[in-house]
């Protein structure tokens, strides 16, 4: 491109309508320089020179010179014997991919179907590349801007449709299209240099392979993956010809040389091309998807191999940019040489360089017959249904081309040239070690240098050694074998046994000493008549070694016959020997081991001392033993036995030694077990008493301590109690007080009242005796017989007329609350009654009644309230239990202890001890009328100090006495 921009004469720049590089889409985004000397700058147009080169000059190169490369390269293919029609074809084609370029497309606002159209700028481009290809213009703007698709339905031919095409897919089959030509034209020029070439058919031939190496950039497309990809297969292929190869050359031929480890990079190879999840196949699969995307492409790439050590994500890398590139737009390959971030924004358009099929027909219908022979594939009708399904995919084009020059390389012997780049600023005579050593490492060297270091490079058969050099000994030298004849040669020669080394079938020389042998060999005659006396000489000197080491063989046989004769005697004796021994050792050793068993018996018969149960029958067991092993060591001395008789009978008594042996031992540990589990058990009974023990202190000081705390709360409410009796004794006293005076008002009132009708009474009696009338006498009630029927009207229950057993069971049996709380009331006050009587009438007789049912103390308490007080709800009635003790003198009899139960404000249970006296259990309902009849609040249980105790202490002495369980009328009402 460029040297046709450079040094084409004006016709043909005119007629290809070729200008400067800035004009071109393919050529303005790279470097617009051209390469010139001096002299070819003055011969460049004004037009042709981009405004990069007129502002910076030329690029200087003394190989590259595109003004004047132009006119070399016109000529060369004239001598190649292309035509001047040829060669304008060629020019012609060159320049319709550059006209090609320059169309562009934008999306058309009058297409509902989402189509596009050619800009108005690059009309004229679209013009200039339809002449140059010779087609219309129109057909190809119709070619680039829709594709043809046939359906396989609706026929034989099935039917047509025309399918517009977006603007980045118009750019691509633009793309396509001038690929295409520009890649048949390479083909073209390449077919038409090998005709050139006058070369036949032969087997041998000598070729040079020029591969581009390793790449990285900072932005890693397509073309680098694939350039990558072709490195790591010559890789294998250098690993495997170099060091897998020579180091099974070394093997098979017995070489001891250290084996040499390299990376083998298979792996890498098997996650670029492998069948179905290779990155080749994953990208061609991508490609055929209907609506096909790059960032679908890597994360299925990733998701395939999530874990592979080749594959990485982009942030894994070393650089920062790379780095800032997400999952889904790129991928890194661990490659031989090094990690590369590949970016896959362009991976899917560049692996589809196919032509659709409106472009196929457009460039088989051209008027060009250079362009349509270009793409004569044999089928004047292109196939309008291919699709997606069925391209060829540039990868796998790669792909194939690969294979093919690697069948190629395997079939063929390779020699291999490393290219090192000894610096980074492309100066001559400076040499960077670190950069230069990287390359090595990077390359692979290091293992390949170590291997040669370490091995033998030049090598050759025992045969060609002998049939290369047997002309130049005579004829008794020539006559050897050919492993001997090399050995005789090298011996000769005086090689150090380091520089070579002898295999099953070659001999084997370090770096630089077979070519030291050849010269030797090839010496002049002096020198190679002084070798062949060296080599008569070492033949001599070898035979000579070898009759001398035979005649010592010899003497060494000789004096081996003669000792072997003189030990036959030691032999003999020997044998009898070992002939007595075999006849009475099993007898004697058979006796060693019966006297064992006497010991053992022994310490059988200590075993059975210690035990203390069973002890007999042991040691009747063991005599019985001891008896048996006696037998059988007599009879041995008699000489009674055969040898397999004594072995069983041996064998019998060390079996029962061993089971009596065993059953004393158990029995010794049975006994210990039970000593020690009955010692165990006692430990353990010792120990669950202290436990024990333990605990019922703590818990009794946790009664103790609770019962403490009880009492403290007890006094507390006591003194509260009283306390508040006090205040309420001083409030009712305050408040009779206040009532008193009220009804002393009232009295005063009243009486003035009755005196002021005894007046009008009697003003009314004179003033009827004067008129004789008569007065009717209306006296007024008295208060107290008011107050009286007020009462009675209040009261809600008539309980007066109640007999004792309908109160009792309406006590024990209603679930009225008011009725319930009355009954109780009219029965406590029938029972202070009925024991006042009772008292009153006991003191004609001789006894006192009171002291039988209550203490003194209590009597006496109660007599301060005759008349219960006031009744209140059933509903608002203290229900608490409380218990109370209190020292109880009966008959003139010994001091006792009188405990009463109060359910409430009654007594529940009463129960009287006296020492030397049966104890006296009283129960409510049961018992009543030998009960305390009094409320709680009269008998002033309840302040007094130290008269309450806790509930506990009733229940232990009221059960201690057989009292029977009781039931709280709170929860017999439930």
């Amino acid at each position: 491109f460029y040297q046709l921009c450079a040094g084409a004469p004006n016709e043909l720049r005119q007629q290809l309508r070729i200008t400067s590089p800035d004009d071109f889409h393919y050529l303005r985004h790279g470097c617009t320089q051209y390469f010139c000397s001096a002299e070819s700058e003055k011969l460049l147009k004004n037009n042709s020179r981009s405004k990069e080169h007129q502002s910076k000059g030329p690029l200087r190169d003394p190989v590259i010179d595109d003004a004047k490369d132009f006119s070399n390269l016109d000529r060369a293919l004239h001598l190649m014997g292309l035509t001047d029609e040829e060669r304008l074809n060629i020019y012609v084609a060159v320049a319709t991919v550059l006209h090609l370029g320059n169309v562009t497309f934008e999306e058309s606002p009058d297409d509902s179907r989402g189509g596009s159209r050619v800009t108005p700028d690059s009309e004229q481009s679209l013009r200039v590349a339809a002449a140059l290809m010779g087609v219309d213009p129109d057909e190809l703007r119709q070619s680039l801007l829709s594709r043809v698709m046939q359906t396989s339905k609706g026929g034989l031919k099935g039917t047509i449709y025309m399918v517009p095409l977006k603007a980045y897919e118009a750019n691509n089959a633009r793309d396509a299209l001038a690929k295409a030509v520009y890649s048949r034209l390479f083909d073209f020029i390449v077919r038409r240099i090998n005709q050139s070439i006058p070369f036949s058919s032969s087997s041998h031939y000598i070729g040079v392979l020029d591969i581009a190496g390793f790449e990285y950039f900072q932005v890693n497309s397509f073309e680098q993956f694939c350039i990558n990809y072709c490195n790591e297969k010559l890789q294998q292929f250098f690993n495997e010809r170099i060091l897998k190869e020579e180091q099974a050359l070394y093997e098979k031929e017995g070489l001891s040389v250290k084996k040499i480890e390299y990376v083998d990079n298979q792996d890498c190879i098997d996650l670029l091309e492998g069948k179905g999840t290779g990155i080749f196949d994953l990208l061609d699969e991508e490609s055929k998807l209907p609506r096909s995307s790059h960032t679908h492409f890597t994360s299925v790439l990733h998701s395939t191999h999530p874990k592979h050590f080749r594959l990485a994500v982009p942030r894994k890398s070393k650089l920062r940019d790379h780095r800032e590139i997400t999952d889904d737009e790129g991928f890194l390959v661990r490659h031989f040489a090094g990690a590369v971030c590949y970016e896959t924004a362009k991976f899917v358009e560049k692996n589809n360089d196919a032509l659709h099929a409106s472009l196929e027909g457009l460039l088989q219908e051209t008027k060009n017959s250079f362009l349509r022979g270009l793409f004569d594939v044999g089928d004047s009708k292109p196939s309008l249904s291919k699709g997606k399904l069925s391209f060829i995919s540039v990868g796998s084009k790669f792909r194939s081309q690969l294979q093919a020059l690697m069948q190629k390389l395997q079939q063929t012997g390779t020699h291999f040239v490393r290219c090192i780049k000894p610096n980074l600023r492309m100066v001559d005579h400076c040499f960077e070690g670190g950069q230069i050593l990287s390359q090595i490492k990077c390359s692979g060297m290091t293992s390949v240098l170590e291997l040669m270091q370490q091995g033998y490079p030049s090598r050759a058969p025992f045969a060609d050694l002998y049939n290369m050099y047997k002309q130049y000994l005579p004829p008794e030298l020539a006559r050897l074998d050919p492993r001997l004849f090399c050995k005789a040669l090298f011996k000769a020669l005086g090689l150090n046994e380091r520089d070579f080394k002898f295999g099953l079938t070659k001999v084997f020389f370090r770096p630089g000493k077979f070519a030291e042998f050849d010269q030797i060999m090839k010496s002049d005659p002096e020198n190679l008549a002084q070798l062949v006396r060296k080599v008569q000489k070492w033949l001599l000197v070898s035979r000579w070694k070898k009759a001398q080491w035979s005649a010592l063989a010899v003497i060494k046989l000789k004096n081996k016959i003669i000792y072997r004769r003189e030990n036959l005697v030691v032999i003999q004796k020997t044998v009898k020997m070992h002939l007595v021994k075999r006849k009475y050792r099993p007898r004697y050793r058979c006796m060693m081991k019966l006297r064992a068993l006497i010991q053992q018996v022994q310490q059988m018969s200590s075993l059975a001392s210690q035990l203390k149960k069973d002890g007999q029958q042991s040691r009747a067991e063991i005599q019985a033993l001891e008896s048996r092993i006696n037998g059988t060591m007599k009879r041995i001395k008699e000489g009674s036995l055969r040898t397999e008789d004594m072995e069983k009978e041996q064998n019998a008594l060390i079996t029962a030694a061993t089971q009596l042996m065993n059953a004393l031992n158990q029995r010794i540990q049975l006994q210990k077990v039970a000593e020690e589990q009955e010692r165990m058990r006692r430990v353990q009974e010792e120990m669950e008493r202290a436990r024990k023990h333990k605990e019922e202190e703590e818990r009794r000081k946790k009664e103790e301590e609770e019962n403490r705390q009880r009492k403290i709360q007890m006094e507390a409410a006591r003194k509260a109690e009283e306390r508040a009796k006090q205040l309420e004794d001083a409030r009712l006293a305050k408040a009779m007080e206040e009532k008193l005076i009220l009804e002393q008002k009232e009295e005063h009132i009243r009486n003035q009242q009755i005196e002021q009708e005894s007046r009008d009474h009697e003003l009314a009696l004179r003033l009827a005796q004067e008129n004789n009338s008569v007065v009717e006498d209306v006296g007024t009630p008295v208060l107290p017989v008011r107050s009286q029927a007020k009462a009675k009207s209040e009261g809600k229950f008539d309980l007066s007329k109640w007999k004792y057993s309908e109160l009792r069971d309406v006590i024990n049996t209603s679930c009225d609350l008011e009725l319930l709380a009355a009954c109780r009331e009219e029965f406590h006050r029938r029972l202070k009654v009925y024991h006042a009587w009772k008292s009153k009438n006991a003191k004609k007789g001789s006894g006192d009644a009171s002291q039988t049912r209550v203490p003194v103390s209590l009597q006496n308490g109660g007599a301060h309230s005759v008349s219960p007080g006031p009744r209140g709800d059933m509903a608002g009635e203290d229900n608490r239990q409380r218990y109370f003790r209190i020292p109880f003198r009966k008959d003139g009899s010994s001091s006792g202890l009188w405990f009463a139960h109060f359910d409430g404000q009654y007594i529940a249970r009463q129960m009287e001890l006296h020492p030397g006296r049966p104890p006296v259990l009283l129960l409510a309902g049961r018992d009543d009328m030998q009960m305390c009849e009094l409320k709680l609040e009269e008998t002033g249980l309840a302040r007094k100090r130290g008269a309450e105790i806790l509930e506990h202490e009733f229940e232990a002495e009221w059960v201690k006495y057989g009292g029977p369980v009781y039931v709280p009328l709170s929860v017999r009402q439930k």
